[in-house]
């Protein structure tokens, strides 16, 4: 399932992604994808949700970080911020390990969604959208939060889990763009970039 919101067009895409994430996972994307990029880690960004939608909530992050680093010439910036959500409630990043075990306990053997939001932007104009992706989760026992818990692995991820990780054996299945769970819808990133013909990889 996709939206855009398209703010202005790109009159001129060519160079390098300049990455506004420190993000291990989206960084690795890109490079798999064979898309250039450096990386300029915004600072100072306040990720509390004020009230707005899910989706809003991500899109409005996702243009903070592009905007909170400056855009070398010919380049392009890249922000994005993807949340989990079930039953309405935003899961972020677990504060500690109770916080991460109450959010898996709300995800096991139950459907929820996984909500990206993009941002690119040049000297030109901004375009933002964003991807949502269902996954199920398998019912898990007390032993099994426990144990992932334990490993470390949640504590630095939205939703409490990384499903390219030791929580892949853990989903029963996915509909929608798997990248985007990871963290960065990469075809669609890729479909922003390529529709301008300026573009060049």
């Amino acid at each position: 399932m996709m939206s855009s919101i398209r703010m202005s067009q790109f009159r001129t895409i060519q160079g390098v992604i300049v990455l506004a994430s420190a993000s291990p996972r989206r960084a690795e994307i890109l490079s798999n994808a064979g898309i250039p990029f450096v990386r300029d880690v915004p600072r100072g960004i306040d990720e509390t949700p004020v009230g707005e939608a899910p989706k809003d909530y991500v899109m409005r992050l996702a243009r903070e970080k592009a905007e909170a680093v400056a855009i070398p010439p010919g380049r392009i910036v890249l922000g994005a911020d993807t949340t989990v959500v079930i039953d309405g409630e935003i899961l972020g990043k677990p504060s500690d390990e109770a916080d991460a075990g109450r959010m898996l306990k709300l995800l096991s053997g139950r459907a929820h969604e996984v909500i990206t939001g993009i941002c690119l932007r040049d000297c030109q104009g901004v375009v933002m959208d964003a991807a949502t992706t269902r996954v199920w989760f398998s019912q898990l026992s007390e032993t099994e939060i426990e144990a992932y818990v334990a490993s470390g692995e949640p504590m630095d991820k939205a939703g409490a889990y990384g499903i390219q990780g030791l929580a892949s054996k853990l989903i029963t299945r996915i509909e929608g763009c798997y990248f985007n769970v990871m963290g960065l819808p990469i075809s669609m990133v890729y479909a922003h970039l390529r529709a301008n013909p300026s573009f060049v990889l």
